[in-house]
């Protein structure tokens, strides 16, 4: 078991794609889908399916972007602001990263620079937001075949076993999940039985749900 890749939902697919592929330095591998670079160690692409459902609440999938130095965290904000970003006010008060939101509305972070992060390449983190982070990032453990890494009362995080490539992390909040959610993770996972057994939840052909209703592709 894998990820493959991170499905966004999009109005414009291409131009998603676009920003993203700019904001990270990845390639666009096609119209809609962005992939790392070798040299990044992240093991998956962005894919972007056209959606004419319009964004709404805070989504409980979001991207954390790695720097390295205060002068690169500036330098990514202003390049993701000037693919058409905008600053975004969530309450995170005086914080030292910079929260964001991309064309389509999605929030992301821009982080100030962190050790734990050094060897994450330029996407630092894939958050989901949770109520009970210690039972999700087990499931996500067992679905994705990352061991856990690190567990703290508030956010419990793994890591592909390469320690290289994005953490993908479990964030303890009490918001209430809302409609599909719009970034969703695609697997590859050829034994859907154990993914029943831990709490996942069959929506249709090739969807699931996470023990907290959070969706996601198979194949």
């Amino acid at each position: 078991m894998a990820i493959r890749n991170l499905v966004f939902d999009a109005n414009d697919p291409g131009a998603a794609a676009r920003f993203w592929a700019g904001s990270l330095g990845w390639q666009q591998a096609a119209e809609a889908e962005v992939r790392p670079p070798a040299s990044d160690g992240c093991e998956f692409g962005l894919v972007f399916l056209q959606s004419h459902q319009p964004k709404q609440g805070k989504n409980r999938l979001h991207l954390d972007l790695a720097s390295h130095t205060a002068d690169h965290q500036k330098s990514i904000v202003d390049k993701a602001l000037s693919l058409g970003a905008r600053h975004l006010d969530l309450g995170q008060g005086d914080v030292p990263w910079v929260v964001l939101a991309d064309p389509e509305g999605n929030e992301f972070c821009v982080l100030e620079p962190r050790d734990v992060y050094l060897t994450a390449g330029a996407l630092a983190a894939l958050v989901i937001d949770s109520h009970e982070p210690d039972v999700l990032a087990t499931f996500w453990s067992g679905a994705t075949g990352w061991p856990i890494k690190n567990r703290d009362p508030a956010i419990v995080g793994l890591q592909a076993s390469s320690d290289r490539g994005p953490w993908l992390e479990c964030l303890r909040t009490k918001d209430i999940k809302t409609g599909m959610n719009r970034l969703r993770l695609r697997i590859t996972a050829p034994d859907v039985g154990s993914l029943r057994a831990a709490g996942a939840m069959p929506l249709g052909t090739g969807l699931m749900a996470d023990p907290e209703g959070n969706e996601f592709h198979l194949g």
